[in-house]
């Protein structure tokens, strides 16, 4: 069977809840993971999942801001919640789905000032990140598992704008590099949408709403990711290739996100 997995910030469940039955219905995805809901769990927009054919939700909202959701075709199975954020957001929700299990991330963005002494927030997102990469290692690296979301992070020199202007600002500073570098190391994650599109071709996820045409400048980054173990590898390489791709166009619609969906295929 096919699982098409896919993962959106989308920046408000609520009022993107059109594009979502859009999307749903163009891209026909089996597990839609969406960070940003901006919405408690009770104000969660269910009817339009349910009718778009992805009645299984597992969601952890928050009044106003962060909430993450995982939306299904197929039962979710309950799995241990990780203790990754001390401030206690909602930016992590996890299920097993098909035998796969599926940890769906919103990482802090961080701040405006790379620095752990002077910004608290920069402190947050490197903390999470080690957290979360000590989990990780403790884990069967040939366990199904896969780690989808808005990382908050562009790893690669491909995968921002300017490699050299970026640099110097939060999303593709050297430790933060660092920090994703060892989080993949963790369990030899496998970044699907890069083995789908090799460097040095530019692959962009999230474009900023300062452009007036997001094209034309195209200053985007790559801050959405679906990684999965070594224990996927069979399923996510059909004949030596990967199913997976940036749905761009998506942010030409009226009133998007500010980040596209990214998905990947998986072969179960």
């Amino acid at each position: 069977m096919r699982m098409r997995l896919t993962t959106w910030n989308v920046n408000s469940v609520r009022l993107r809840a059109d594009h979502i039955q859009r999307f749903i219905a163009e891209q026909d995805p089996d597990v839609l993971c969406l960070q940003e809901i901006k919405c408690q769990a009770g104000e969660f927009p269910r009817a339009v999942f349910e009718a778009a054919g992805l009645p299984h939700l597992s969601i952890k909202g928050q009044k106003g801001s962060h909430g993450v959701a995982i939306a299904s075709r197929y039962p979710i199975e309950e799995v241990p919640d990780l203790d990754v954020c001390r401030e206690g957001h909602a930016r992590s929700v996890g299920g097993r789905i098909c035998g796969v299990e599926i940890q769906n991330f919103y990482i802090p963005a961080g701040g405006d000032i790379p620095d752990r002494v002077e910004n608290a927030k920069f402190d947050h997102k490197l903390d999470f990140f080690e957290k979360l990469t000590a989990n990780m290692a403790a884990r069967d690296p040939k366990a199904p598992l896969a780690i989808v979301g808005d990382l908050n992070v562009a790893p690669g020199e491909f995968d921002v704008w300017s490699h050299k202007q970026m640099l110097r600002v939060v999303s593709h500073t050297p430790v933060e590099l660092d920090a994703m570098a060892r989080l993949k190391a963790s369990l030899n994650f496998i970044d699907l949408p890069r083995e789908a599109i090799p460097d040095p071709e530019k692959l962009f996820s999230w474009w900023s709403y300062r452009a007036a045409d997001f094209r034309a400048s195209n200053r985007g980054l790559r801050l959405d990711h679906i990684w999965v173990t070594p224990g996927l590898r069979a399923a996510a390489f059909r004949d030596g290739k990967v199913l997976s791709r940036v749905h761009d166009h998506v942010r030409e619609w009226e009133r998007p996100s500010d980040h596209a969906p990214v998905s990947a295929d998986l072969s179960l």
